[in-house]
């Protein structure tokens, strides 16, 4: 350990590609005068992560002993911090925190967390809270085009646009299992980034438009200065009682103009380095948090910082042992 730095060591869950916004970490780490340890929990070692920390082999999110098990490691390996980085691991870091209390989340409560990622529950919600969503199909003559949306899906998986009755009759008879919305097809999509403390102040909101997507995630997105898309967020953030790093998608009506909240992921979005490049330094408000220091840094988010991401190759030997 650097002399005179206190070092703070991150467990990535699910983090296997999250390359770029650990170097972040890690710059942000020496900006403050912190060395930061990164590691990361997979089911195999051969994970682009490894270019920047320790490979830990774990265990599936559904598996009984999985709480047991990160235990030992942030034992093992003096864990201060939880990071998910995939649905499956939000509810398991806050049941982890809310179990031992040894190591600390950037993460919403785990009944919302489970409300979040039901399509189904999440849009009652919203629309609880007063917050404008596309309309909802909820029976009666359907109006198309419609799209369905597995209501524990994630990753734009199984998403499927409904054009007439054929279609609709098709999935009728699991419909339960779906959300079905209008479609829009003239529109403009877009991705909020937030951190919000746990004692529930608003670091950061920063808007992105989503200009390419490729298997779910986005590969090309620009931050954007959209006052409704502002303050429908804060008013998302404030009525939900959201905490930690979550992240809103939106769209927009291109002939309506109509901007609507399609949904709310509890986590760090693929995308947010293009906000960090922006000026919303979420990886100081994550090592501040975890320090119980506030954070004194610059909340001024650009408009106009594009990133478009490529592949970059992270080269294993397999014939070694990876620990």
């Amino acid at each position: 350990m650097a002399e005179g730095k206190k070092r703070i060591n991150i467990l990535f869950l699910g983090g296997a590609k999250r390359v770029s916004f650990g170097r972040k970490l890690i710059e942000a780490g020496n900006r403050m005068g912190l060395e930061i340890g990164i590691y990361s929990y997979e089911l195999e070692a051969e994970v682009p992560v490894a270019l920047i920390g320790g490979i830990i082999i774990g265990r599936r999110w559904g598996a009984p002993d999985i709480l047991d098990h990160i235990h030992q490691i942030v034992g093992a390996y003096h864990i201060d911090v939880l990071l998910p980085f995939v649905d499956g691991a939000i509810s398991i870091a806050g049941a982890y925190v809310a179990t031992y209390g040894d190591a600390w989340s950037p993460v919403v409560r785990p009944g919302l967390a489970e409300t979040l990622f039901d399509k189904v529950l999440s849009a009652c919600a919203f629309e609880s809270a007063g917050l404008k969503i596309p309309t909802t199909y909820r029976g009666g003559k359907p109006v198309f085009p419609l799209i369905a949306k597995p209501r524990r899906g994630s990753a734009s998986k199984g998403i499927e646009v409904l054009n007439g009755i054929s279609d609709f009759r098709r999935l009728q008879n699991v419909s339960d299992e779906y959300l079905l919305q209008t479609y829009y097809p003239k529109r403009e999509e877009y991705t909020v980034d937030c951190y919000i403390t746990q004692k529930g102040e608003t670091l950061c909101v920063s808007p992105r438009r989503r200009l390419e997507v490729v298997g779910g995630e986005v590969s090309r997105t620009v931050t954007v200065d959209d006052q409704d898309i502002l303050e429908s967020s804060r008013q998302a953030v404030e009525r939900l009682g959201l905490r930690g790093a979550v992240t809103l998608q939106y769209l927009r009506d291109l002939e309506s103009g109509r901007l609507m909240l399609m949904e709310i992921n509890p986590r760090l979005g693929g995308g947010v380095v293009c906000s960090v490049h922006a000026g919303a330094d979420i990886p100081a408000m994550i090592l501040a948090e975890a320090c119980g220091q506030p954070y004194d840094g610059s909340r001024e988010v650009r408009s106009g910082v594009m990133i478009c991401r490529y592949f970059e190759e992270a080269v294993f030997d397999v014939k070694k042992n990876f620990h």
